[in-house]
């Protein structure tokens, strides 16, 4: 760390230099620029540099590394390991660049760093174009594409990182470089799903999909039907096209309009079938789970956008997630996956997902750094609760889900779904010789490991 005198000049400078606003502990907003959507994270970075435009994330890496300070990344601030910000460092801000250009021409999308998915979303919508996002639609796209990307879509229009054209980064010394299939190759391989480790992406450019109609059925059972459900649903994933998605889970029936009133806030079942199509056509799909008996039901033709901000997580709460990526998804499975839906904590937020891979994720490029892709089905315990008292008994049912699980486990991880939970993980969410690689190109780009907030490469 520079000295007192040092960095105190070099912050005014910073202050003047930078046209985004600059927070140092004791500034008026501080408080509201540091924290992030996991209520469990209290961190208090030393700087927050809000950028506005690629020069201030040059001129904020190189008053980190002017400073020998640590550099976190916050584009959405999702990361539920808090990797958006630290403990006396730098925090480099992007939620201010949100621009986002639509070509259609070239079915193509630009993002500004610090889009989110409702940006991308609703920027698409109007030309009928869409291209697999997260599924919450306040998620930074630019830690959601680099983390690997699944979403609504990807049986559809495959992974985000499929759908990767071209980034463009500023590196650990303050570089600009853009990198895509033909200018700085095996960079543009690693960041499809090495996420921040090789510097800021200051702009994405995706490639779109044609999506004239979207459709879904949402379907609430009692919780002991919940077997039937998940069977049913297996059914028409593994026969139906790739259009067709969605996912089982358990939740706590929120008060909505469509939730009976008897059930909310008590343990219940919902199957959402996503179907990249007309309505007619997804009725038909849907017809095996709506033939079981249920409480309650959503079914028709809704704006892909509207159905992105559906399960939105809010904000503020205690979150702790995880995932196991299975073989399949037998009977046996079935039955231990909702039997651990009765020690769910409820009511919380927290939801026991289940979700389909396979389609366009399974038959996308084998080459890149992500492992999960050729699980077919995927587990995300998904814990939410809003009281430090429930901390320990919410983590604790997380835990329980992947052990439950891990006899079917391929053993591969994706990293966007998971905390901090080692470097093992790591290596399962990146794959063994990936890894290797991927070190070695850590080396090149980032060879003081500037760039650590988050799920973490070692220079080889």
């Amino acid at each position: 760390m520079a000295s007192h005198s040092k960095a105190g000049a070099a912050l005014a400078a910073l202050r003047e230099d930078l046209v985004g606003d600059v927070f140092a502990p004791g500034d008026p907003g501080y408080d509201e620029a540091r924290s992030v959507f996991n209520a469990m994270i209290d961190r208090r970075p030393a700087v927050i540099a809000q950028c506005v435009d690629e020069n201030d994330v040059v001129r904020a890496v190189r008053f980190g590394r002017e400073l020998d300070l640590d550099i976190a990344v916050r584009g959405g601030g999702h990361s539920v390991a808090g990797m958006a910000s630290n403990d006396g460092g730098l925090v480099v801000d992007l939620r201010h660049m949100r621009a986002v250009t639509v070509d259609p021409a070239a079915e193509a999308i630009r993002l500004a760093g610090g889009a989110t998915m409702s940006d991308m979303d609703r920027a698409t919508q109007p030309y009928g174009l869409a291209t697999t996002g997260g599924r919450a639609s306040t998620t930074g796209v630019g830690g959601f594409v680099l983390g690997g990307g699944t979403g609504w879509l990807d049986r559809y229009c495959g992974l985000a990182i499929d759908n990767l054209l071209g980034v463009e980064l500023v590196t650990a010394d303050g570089e600009r470089i853009h990198a895509n299939a033909d200018e700085n190759a095996d960079l543009f391989w690693a960041l499809h799903g090495g996420g921040g480790n090789f510097g800021v992406a200051t702009a994405l450019t995706l490639k779109l999909h044609e999506l004239p109609a979207f459709s879904i059925a949402m379907v609430l059972y009692l919780p002991e039907f919940g077997d039937d459900v998940i069977r049913t649903f297996r059914e028409i994933i593994e026969a139906g096209p790739w259009e067709v998605g969605g996912g089982v889970l358990y939740l706590t029936a929120p008060l909505e309009e469509f939730v009976p009133v008897r059930l909310v806030g008590k343990l219940v079942c919902a199957a959402l079938l996503t179907y990249a199509g007309a309505e007619e056509d997804m009725r038909k799909l849907a017809q095996p789970l709506l033939a079981l008996p249920h409480e309650a039901e959503i079914v028709g033709a809704m704006p892909y956008a509207d159905v992105q901000c559906m399960i939105d997580d809010p904000p503020g709460m205690r979150n702790y997630w995880s995932a196991e990526y299975l073989t399949g998804l037998p009977d046996d499975l079935v039955e231990v996956f909702c039997a651990r839906a009765h020690s769910m904590p409820v009511p919380t937020g927290t939801q026991h997902v289940l979700f389909p891979q396979g389609g366009a994720v399974a038959d996308g490029p084998a080459e890149y750094p992500v492992a999960f892709r050729d699980a077919p089905w995927v587990v995300h315990p998904f814990g939410i609760w809003e009281e430090p008292a429930d901390d320990e008994r919410a983590i604790q049912w997380v835990r329980d889900v992947r052990a439950d699980v891990r006899p079917w486990s391929t053993g591969a991880a994706y990293l966007n779904f998971i905390g901090d939970e080692g470097a093992e993980r790591v290596v399962a969410g990146l794959g063994a010789e990936n890894t290797r690689r991927l070190a070695e190109l850590k080396r090149r780009y980032d060879p003081d490991n500037v760039f650590r907030f988050n799920h973490n490469i070692t220079p080889a």
